[in-house]
């Protein structure tokens, strides 16, 4: 197999996978109050979008890589 045709499948799995969990988030926790024994912590959440359009347009490049990359017949 040819590295193109390899490199626009996993474009193309790439893509899919960004398409199916649409965005992600992380904690962050900070201390709001620390008075002697007393603690309080704040939990924040923070998402990280990504762009619908960026995973449209890498399956589409990656089947352009496929279909360009494919082995040429006899």
């Amino acid at each position: 197999m040819r590295p193109l045709f390899i490199g626009g499948i996993l474009l193309i799995a790439i893509g899919l996978a960004v398409l199916g969990i649409d965005n992600m988030t992380f904690a962050d926790k900070t201390a709001v109050i620390d008075a002697g024994p007393i603690k309080v912590a704040e939990v924040r959440q923070h998402p990280i979008h990504i762009a619908s359009i960026a995973a449209v347009i890498a399956v589409i490049a990656g089947a352009a890589m496929v279909f360009f990359g494919r082995p040429a017949r006899s």
